[in-house]
């Protein structure tokens, strides 16, 4: 409403300056759902970062910022070192890179108010204290108004002065944030906490597998990625047991979701690599799909490219055939168990509703939901809790926790908030940027 792309049916929005009215071209709204209109679905797809050769058909960083000068963008941010993104492109940038990007050209039009949505989200620890630290900067100096939605109050900077707390599309009144951080009460009655999760007892459908008794699910020996003017992953070693949990952490853009594509079948630069999974030494005759049927994988990527509009349900059940998109008809049991695990995650009420037309917070929710539909041996979740508010974060980790206690199963988890982590995670890879 405030960026005039909802009409009031009554009521009135006043925008105004100095005693005058102003133009709702001074409001910019940024959301990460931003990065859908920065992708075109017709001639780009999931996996087309990991192709070298395809990769240059994408447009450089530096030739869409739309007449603004690259310097105007760098100055911005300067401590996010955007010069080291203007050369490269835009389908090569990490999940955290992009949201740089997508905050330096927000802040590079000089708007009076601007509203940024779940704007912490993806950047590693340094980065959000260095974004928190100029909007703070911007807001005193240069007197820009700054809307943040939120939806943890872990995440509410110490210069925010007002908070305006929503719940059941229903606005509260408007406190002092000292007033809010101290009402937790409150925060109870906005997040919604579920307790006491019970996993269904789900019965495998028989499927054929190539995965051996071996202890071993992943296993790296001087892994390394390229490209002409990039060197990605230098002799990375790596062993992941049968069971084991582990977090994979590093700063943005270091390389955690090209390893990761990698043991996906995403990337053709694995079969040039030493890589073995579920005993099985990769390019000796299995297909993706043998690999990825055993594998509950989410990412930012997937996030960013499931632009289809068709029911939640659908799109849970798509879990079933590692699809982006339903493509084929789930039977009458799969459909079934989706709908369970739906209503396990609180999620049921979304179940006929578009996913293109749902929050960015609801639909990771239903991307995670995706992944765990087929009982896999291994998950792998990067940054599964994007978005989430603190009700479903709690009830995410519980049902990982719980999910992961099995006999079994194997973790991989990636974040940049430690808090974040599952409990049941006791074993760490940190990947270091350019020096891996």
């Amino acid at each position: 409403m405030l960026t005039g792309n909802i009409a009031l049916r009554q009521g009135e929005v006043r925008c105004e300056e100095n005693g005058a009215k102003a133009s709702s071209s001074a409001i910019k709204l940024m959301s990460f759902r931003d990065i859908y209109s920065m992708i075109d679905g017709r001639t780009t797809y999931y996996q087309q970062r990991w192709n070298a050769t395809e990769v240059d058909e994408s447009p450089l960083v530096r030739d869409i910022l739309k007449g603004r000068s690259a310097a105007e963008l760098i100055r911005c941010v300067p401590m996010f070192n955007i010069e080291e993104l203007l050369d490269k492109r835009l389908i090569s940038l990490s999940s955290g890179e992009l949201r740089k990007f997508l905050i330096a050209q927000s802040l590079s039009q000089n708007p009076k108010m601007l509203i940024l949505d779940n704007v912490f989200i993806g950047l590693d620890a340094a980065s959000r204290e260095m974004l928190s630290d100029t909007l703070g900067s911007l807001s005193k100096s240069n007197g820009l108004n700054i809307v943040l939605l939120l939806s943890n109050p872990r995440d509410i900077p110490n210069w925010v002065d007002e908070v305006l707390p929503v719940a059941n599309l229903t606005c509260g009144e408007v406190m002092p944030a000292s007033d809010f951080m101290a009402a937790e009460d409150l925060h109870k009655k906005l997040f919604c906490v579920l307790d006491g999760v019970e996993l269904p007892d789900f019965q495998d459908e028989g499927q054929d597998s190539f995965v051996s008794d071996s202890d071993v699910v992943v296993e790296m020996n001087h892994v390394n990625v390229r490209y002409p003017t990039r060197h990605i992953l230098k002799d990375v070693d790596w062993t992941v047991r049968r069971g084991e949990h582990w977090a994979l952490l590093g700063e943005n853009g270091c390389g955690k979701s090209t390893l990761l594509s990698l043991i996906c079948g995403d990337n053709p630069q694995s079969y040039a690599n030493d890589i073995t999974l579920f005993g099985r030494k990769r390019g000796t005759g299995e297909s993706i799909w043998e690999i990825k049927k055993h594998i509950g994988y989410l990412s930012p990527d997937i996030h960013t490219y499931y632009c289809q509009d068709i029911p939640c349900l659908n799109v849970v059940a798509s879990g079933y055939f590692d699809t982006i998109g339903l493509y084929r008809q789930p039977n009458e049991n799969q459909r079934k168990d989706a709908l369970v695990w739906m209503r396990l995650f609180d999620a049921e009420n979304l179940s006929s509703r578009s996913f293109l037309k749902i929050s960015y917070g609801e639909q990771r929710l239903i991307l995670l939901i995706r992944v765990f539909v087929k009982n896999p041996d291994l998950l792998i979740l990067d940054e599964p809790l994007h978005g989430l508010d603190v009700g479903k974060k709690r009830l995410a980790k519980q049902i990982i926790e719980k999910y992961c206690s099995q006999n079994g199963r194997t973790l991989i988890y990636v974040t940049h908030y430690k808090n974040e982590i599952p409990s049941c995670v006791t074993l760490e890879k940190v990947l270091i940027k350019n020096n891996n």
